[in-house]
């Protein structure tokens, strides 16, 4: 079994009494390739939490000037309201989800939430923050990212995955992570007629 799926064990806490899962990371990590073709194998809705900061957040960014938590909050209580939407039909969230109270706040906002975390060196996060043309974020703000980062492996429902392997193996450990979770809410609840071939009142 993959050493990826393996470090993570405890998979109890996320099972799929909701489907929904966060790809999380710094800047680089590849959180919208992957969220991207997650969301596309699952049939679920992709959110890119970059979509939903405020004017303002957008502004600091483009100008190189790191967020505070506060100007997180609203942002996270917005990606929380999304993935309660739905919760149902399915959803991929990407977000940085940098602190643990950043995670638990989209703990409370869906109890049962899943992450992956895209784990990364800092000099290769920064090297392809800085190849990029079109994004908001400018390689200058990676350090400050690490700095805020709060390792998430040793979470409940949490995937550590190595961010430097190819997306398609990186989708595929997720949804071998997520498979299994989802076989048994099924047999949670069995179809009434799947026990009583022929139908029959009882």
């Amino acid at each position: 079994m993959d050493s990826a799926i393996t470090e993570n064990s405890n998979l109890s806490p996320c099972l799929p009494l909701v489907k929904t899962l966060v790809v999380m990371g710094v800047a680089g990590c590849g959180k919208s390739s992957l969220g991207e073709a997650a969301a596309a194998r699952l049939g679920w809705r992709l959110i890119e939490g970059d979509d939903f900061h405020s004017a303002e957040a957008v502004q600091k960014m483009r100008s190189g000037i790191p967020l505070t938590d506060a100007d997180r909050e609203g942002w996270l209580d917005r990606l929380g309201a999304l993935l309660q939407n739905e919760a149902t039909t399915g959803a991929v969230l990407t977000c940085s989800a940098l602190r643990k109270t950043y995670r638990d706040r989209l703990r409370a906002a869906v109890p049962g939430l899943c992450f992956a975390f895209m784990r990364i060196d800092q000099a290769v996060a920064e090297a392809r923050v800085a190849a990029r043309t079109d994004h908001l974020f400018p390689a200058s703000l990676v350090e400050s990212q690490f700095a805020t980062l709060e390792s998430p492996v040793d979470e409940p429902g949490m995937l550590t995955l190595d961010a430097t392997q190819p997306i398609s193996a990186l989708t595929a450990q997720v949804i071998t992570w997520l498979t299994p979770m989802q076989e048994q809410n099924s047999n949670s609840n069995p179809d009434p007629d799947s026990t009583n071939p022929r139908g029959d009142k009882q």
